[in-house]
């Protein structure tokens, strides 16, 4: 056996280390920090006219907001969902896995919301993602309660589409107000009690 026969295999490690990092996809970029129940960022450059408030919601003035992407896919239950469907009213956005702990913790209170808050003109819309099948996030749905549907978007793409500098979902999980407009109006990213979603929605939700 020669030395670089030895030596070889060595040199070649690091290459193939080296192309597997490129090759990680940015979804996973994106996700990467996720799953917790603190609002982070508040160091970072804010989106242009955003307020960070104390209660770790961000929230834009209306002059001030921006068109959320269109979103359209199918439903964990194979129904087709376009979010611009929903013009004319106002819309909770909750971006969850069934792996996320701090979804689990939050999903009660927003399947209570959405359904108390129907009636005044709120739609709740999910999107699941990184759950690579339905099995768990449909058992999820079971067990905690939501009726709403939810996009299934298991490798977020969906989540690529916010315009840079808007309010965009960096963590999971967040939840984004959708005006009436169609714009986005505020964001949290972490997880939701019933007394912050409301206090998330009521303002947007005054507005004519």
């Amino acid at each position: 056996m020669t030395a670089d026969s030895v030596t070889a295999p060595v040199r070649r490690r690091p290459a193939r280390r080296l192309r597997a990092r490129v090759l990680v996809p940015a979804a996973c970029l994106l996700l990467l920090p996720g799953c917790t129940t603190e609002s982070p960022g508040r160091g970072t450059p804010p989106a242009a006219g955003f307020t960070a408030g104390d209660d770790g919601v961000d929230r834009v003035e209306k002059a001030r907001r921006v068109a959320a992407p269109r979103l359209t896919g199918e439903s964990l239950q194979g129904e087709r969902i376009d979010l611009g469907d929903y013009r004319g009213k106002v819309v909770a956005l909750n971006v969850w896995g069934s792996w996320c702990g701090p979804c689990r913790a939050e999903a009660p209170h927003l399947a209570k919301v959405a359904q108390e808050l129907k009636g005044e003109g709120v739609e709740f819309v999910g999107i699941n993602t990184r759950n690579r099948d339905k099995t768990q996030p449909i058992k999820f749905e079971r067990d905690y309660g939501v009726t709403y549907p939810s996009l299934y978007d298991p490798y977020g793409k969906m989540l690529l589409r916010f315009p840079k500098g808007s309010l965009n979902p960096q963590l999971i999980p967040s939840t984004l107000v959708i005006d009436r407009d169609g714009r986005i109006a505020a964001r949290a990213m972490k997880a939701l009690n019933e007394e912050q979603l409301r206090e998330m929605l009521t303002p947007v939700l005054r507005e004519r």
